[in-house]
Order: structure tokens, then C-alpha cells, then sequence
């Protein structure tokens, strides 16, 4: 959780009234924040060094640290968290942001360059006409900044943001990417110009930048923001110019969040706008910029039109566990600065997200905030009956029974990953990629990473080499999910639920293996039958030849099963796994020195 720093005094100045810190505590308790400590500067540095004498010069002013849920960016700063807790007390109308077009001047325009889908395809503008800065204010627009820089832009690899005073460019700007040779500029806080080339070799030892530079130092080219006169407004994500530095004295502000996501873009621009909007001559407004894409699409952003949705108050009260009536409902939401109305007296409330609140995205979370507003220590304490209490799948409680037997059966459980890599899956069991079985990774983080697994036995066999300097056998299960593409899913995937089974000895253990399969049958109240009698229901195995297992060393299991509906159904036969010897060449690559044998079978056909 993201931990803000508010000074004290001004907090309770702007809220109306003083709290002692229990009774602030209490407040963000009942508002779904945290009170960590009330401490100050110099009590923070001196419980970091435990030195009294080194702090001396440190400010002793009270300070409010507050830990802030994650997807709450509007709590980020002293503006939100004074903004949001003083609706939250006084039930007064939250703020109306608006974007407002200039009557005596066209919008300002960013124009973004196709060379940009190189490395960081957009942006999202906007601009705050007539702020005052003051130094508390000005400390808090930097310290958000940084903020949303950690949280929603991910350490500046998704977003990331500039600032820039607007009376010292001149628009319309652009945004483009180019070699690092040919973008010269002086950084901002230096007073020596240099190019893209340069400036990565300067700010490599910086703790505070230097830790950005991997995000574009290998590209081929990096973005760049310029004016109509061709000065250099940032080199995004690593630093703004120092031509356009914002100051105490700075009266218009310009914002750009360069971003390899849109969506996070626009949230990091609205939540900054909206926070700051009040310091502003007109109050809560600002000035949308005019965005042009290389196809030629052009947006006005931000609008600052909050969205609109609805949530059924039966849904509520039920997932709450209380009885509201509308209106009830309606006063909870306002009072956590979302506008509510009920629909022409129907079951439902419309509600009118603001910017601010990104991470109200589906009805539970209106629920959500009607809960915290509520109270949860005003929820009353029900002792569940039978009929509300959840029983377990059937496919959990099966597999749960199917690792009780295995553990009986002296095999040790074991919970690999579910991603693997592409070779793992496929080429280290001597398998071949269809390419229409594996979920493949957009962008994996390793190459261990590729793929969703379509088989339990790469992570069987992972383990077992991990653990190969351990006394023999080494006989290990997983009863777990492996996935498949299936265009007829909402998903486009589904998963599937696999036993599997490993002995590694100093000898093959197939037998061990091939008993193993039929004490789950048994289990199961599986009969086998003959391979040739079709009308007979059970299971039955047949030689195979599977490129995984030794030659003639392998079989598959087929499970016939009994007709779903009417006497007429025929009884369908179905491959469900298959076992045997493992491959030398498999155990070869994943350097195991002992031969295997392992079993592989889908368990929901015994549903």
C-alpha cells in the first residue's frame, strides 16, 4: 500500500476541526484508509539514523503518514485525501470538474509522429490555466507525481509524466521518436547541453533517474516532446528540459504523459488535473488539448465527463448482508464522492463516476464503497445456515480425494508454476507446437515464463531434477490445471483438470506406475473391460506409441463412458491419458540421470 505523507495542521485546517490521533485513526478507519503514524521529519530521521544530533535542523511539525489502498490514486496527495475525507464527514456535494475551452484562442495541439509506435505510441495532454503555486503546493504536485510514477505507471515503463510552464513554449508541439544522436537539450537542474547519448552515460550513476534509463537506453531511438520552435520540452520517461521548468512563479501548467497504454495515460492526466484544478483562477477546471494521431484520428482530452453506471440495490443489500432502503443507498455513495440518483423509484441507482475514481469499475465496487460508508462494524453478524453455505466443487472434492490416495500410495505432492517455457512444454518432451493448444505470454518476463502448460509432466520433471541428489525412488503427483485455446469460450481458453504421476529409481518403476493407475480406478469404482467390448463401461488401456515415452514401452488410457440420457445414446469411448517409460532424450533434457516412468490422465471425464 502506498504510504502519503500530510502535514497535520493543514490537513485539520481544511477539514474544519482538530482530532486527537485516535480520533483521526478511527476516521480513516471508518473511510477504508489507515493512520500509520502521527509523527514529524525530524522523529522519522531520527528513528532512521539514532542520531539526535544529525537532525537537528529537521522540521518538527506534525505529520500524518497514511497508508492508501492501491487503486486509489485520487488519495495520493494531501489535496485528495482533504478533498475525499471532508465529503466523506460533511456529506457535501463533491467536487464538478469541468474541461473548458477557450473562447479568445484555439486549443493547443500535440501532434504525435508515426516513429513513435517504435517505443511509446501515445499521449494524453492537458493543461491547468491560472494555478498558484505556492511551496506546499508546489511539493505536493512534484511528490504526486512521483507517486503515480511507482503505482499506475509501473516505474515509468507503462506512463510516465512532464510538466512543463507553457509561457515559455510556444505550441503546437510534437511528439516523436528519433536517434539519440540528433535530440540535443540541457536536462532540467543541469546547465550543459547534451544529446540522447550523453545524458544516458550521465545519469547512469544517479540513484534517483538512473534506475529509468533501461526503459528506452537500447532503442534505436528514443521519444522526445518538442515546441513549434523545435526546443525540447522531455526526453519521456527519464527527464523533463530545464527551458521549460515549472517555479514557484509558474501560472499555466502543461501536462503530457507519454504511455505505452492509453487507458493509463488518460487516468495518470485526469487524477493529476483533478487534484490540483482547485488552485486553479476558475476552480476545477482545466484546458483540454487537442491530440492528433498518425491516422489522422484527432481527440479533445480530457472531457472530465464522469461515467455513468448502475448497480441494483437488491445486489447491494444482499452482497452487504443489510437492508437499505434507495435513498439510504443514494446518501452512502455521495458521501464517498460518488454521485448518486435513484432510477424513477426503480430498484436501481445511477451513478456518476467521476475522473477521480478509476477503480470503480463493476457494481461491487458501489457496493463496496456503500459497505465502507456503512460501516463494517455496523454490518450485522449472521452465523451462516446450510442453505448459504458454499459446498465444494465437484471437481475439487474428486481431487481432493485422488491426493489423498496418491499420498496413501507413498507419492509426495508437489505445486510447480503453471507457466513454463515454450520448450518445456513442448520440444522437452519430444512433442511438436500445433500452435493451436498453448496460451503463449504477450510479453513473457523470462524465458522460463512462455507459456501456460498444456501437460503437469515439465514441472514434475523440474522437480525431480531439482531434487535429483535425493535418496531413490523420488516418486512425486500434482493434481492440478493445465489450459487450452478454445475459440468457443468466452476467454478464448479453458482449463483442464490433470493427474499426474512420476517415479524416478534405479529402475523404471513401470509397473509401479501401471498398479498406481489401477488403485485409482478402483478407487473410482472404475472397472476395467476389454478393449473390444464396446458396450461395456470402464476403463482400458492400449499400446501406444507417444514420442515422449520409450518405444514400445507406452500406453493410452481410454475411459468409456455411460450414456448421459435415454438407453439409445450410444457409449462414447475417450483417450483421457497415457503412461509409460519416459525417453531417454527427455530425461536428457531436463538432465535427469535415472530412468522414469509417469502417468498423465484428464480427471474431469469421472464427473
Amino acid at each position: 500500500m502506498p504510504t502519503v505523507n500530510v502535514d497535520r495542521e493543514n490537513l485539520f485546517q481544511a477539514l474544519g476541526r482538530d482530532y486527537s490521533t485516535e480520533e483521526f485513526r478511527e476516521l480513516c478507519f471508518e473511510f477504508g484508509i489507515e493512520l500509520e503514524e502521527d509523527t514529524s521529519v525530524k522523529e522519522m530521521a531520527e528513528k532512521m539514523t539514532g542520531n539526535t544530533a544529525t537532525t537537528e535542523a529537521l522540521s518538527d511539525r506534525p505529520l500524518l503518514k497514511i497508508d492508501i489502498p492501491a487503486n486509489r490514486y485520487d488519495l495520493l496527495c494531501f489535496e485528495g485525501i482533504a478533498q475525499a475525507l471532508k465529503v466523506f464527514i460533511t456529506g457535501q456535494k463533491p467536487p464538478n470538474f469541468r474541461a473548458v475551452i477557450p473562447k479568445d484562442r484555439p486549443l493547443e495541439k500535440m501532434v504525435v509522429d508515426p516513429s513513435t509506435a517504435q517505443i511509446r505510441p501515445f499521449v494524453a495532454c492537458a493543461i491547468l490555466r491560472g494555478i498558484r503555486f505556492t511551496q506546499e503546493r508546489y511539493d505536493s504536485f512534484i511528490d504526486l507525481q512521483d507517486k503515480l510514477h511507482q503505482n499506475i505507471c509501473r516505474k515509468r515503463t507503462l506512463a510516465s509524466i512532464g510538466t512543463h510552464d507553457l509561457d515559455t513554449l510556444r505550441g503546437p508541439f510534437s511528439f516523436e521518436a528519433l536517434p539519440p544522436k540528433d535530440i540535443r537539450f540541457t536536462p532540467l537542474n543541469q546547465t550543459v547541453e547534451m544529446d540522447g547519448a550523453a545524458l544516458m552515460q550521465f545519469y547512469e550513476p544517479d540513484r534517483h533517474l538512473g534506475k529509468y534509463l533501461h526503459i528506452i537506453r537500447d532503442s534505436p531511438v528514443y521519444p522526445v516532446v518538442y515546441d513549434s520552435k523545435r526546443t525540447v520540452c522531455s526526453l519521456p520517461p527519464i527527464i523533463n528540459s530545464e527551458h521549460s521548468k515549472i517555479t514557484l512563479q509558474t501560472r499555466n501548467v502543461l501536462i503530457e504523459c507519454t504511455a505505452t497504454d492509453l487507458t493509463k495515460a488518460q487516468t495518470v492526466v485526469h487524477t493529476l488535473v483533478a487534484m490540483f484544478s482547485p488552485y486553479c483562477d476558475v476552480p476545477f477546471t482545466v484546458e483540454p488539448v487537442e491530440v492528433k494521431m498518425p491516422s489522422g484520428a484527432t481527440t479533445v482530452f480530457p472531457t472530465m465527463e464522469p461515467r455513468r453506471m448502475t448497480a441494483s440495490i437488491d445486489y447491494i443489500n444482499s452482497a452487504i448482508g443489510v437492508q437499505l432502503a434507495g435513498p439510504q443507498i443514494v446518501d452512502y455513495l455521495n458521501r464517498m464522492s460518488l454521485p448518486a440518483t435513484l432510477l424513477n423509484n426503480s430498484n436501481e441507482v445511477e451513478v456518476h463516476v467521476p475522473v477521480t475514481r478509476s477503480d470503480i469499475l463493476h457494481a461491487c465496487d458501489l457496493m463496496e464503497d456503500v459497505a465502507i460508508a456503512y460501516g463494517y462494524n455496523n454490518i450485522p453478524k449472521t452465523f451462516p445456515n446450510s442453505s448459504t453455505v458454499a459446498a465444494p466443487f465437484p471437481i475439487n472434492k474428486l481431487s481432493d480425494q485422488i491426493r489423498r490416495e496418491l499420498a496413501l500410495s507413498g507419492f509426495s505432492e508437489i505445486v510447480p508454476l503453471i507457466l513454463c517455457s515454450h520448450d518445456e512444454n513442448f520440444r522437452f518432451l519430444r512433442r511438436s507446437d500445433p500452435g493451436t493448444e498453448a496460451v503463449l505470454l504477450a510479453n513473457p518476463k523470462t524465458v522460463e515464463y512462455q507459456v501456460v502448460r498444456t501437460s503437469l509432466l515439465p514441472g514434475a520433471l523440474k522437480t525431480i531434477h531439482q531434487n535429483r541428489k535425493h535418496a531413490l525412488p523420488i516418486q512425486v503427483f500434482e493434481v492440478s490445471d493445465v489450459v487450452f485455446k478454445d475459440e468457443s469460450e468466452a476467454l478464448r481458453a479453458r482449463n483442464e483438470r490433470h493427474v499426474c504421476a512420476v517415479y524416478c529409481g534405479k529402475t523404471s518403476g513401470f509397473e509401479t506406475i501401471h498398479g498406481l493407475l489401477d488403485r485409482l480406478m478402483q478407487m473410482m469404482a472404475i472397472s476395467v473391460v476389454a478393449a473390444d467390448d464396446t458396450e461395456a463401461i470402464g476403463y482400458f488401456i492400449k499400446e501406444a506409441d507417444c514420442s515422449t515415452f520409450f518405444p514400445g514401452r507406452s500406453a493410452d488410457i481410454y475411459f468409456r463412458v455411460a450414456p448421459s440420457s435415454g438407453d439409445d445414446t450410444p457409449i462414447e469411448t475417450h483417450r483421457i491419458g497415457s503412461f509409460g517409460i519416459i525417453h531417454p532424450e527427455v530425461l536428457t533434457n531436463f538432465e535427469i540421470g535415472y530412468p522414469c516412468s509417469a502417468m498423465e490422465f484428464n480427471l474431469e471425464y469421472f464427473l
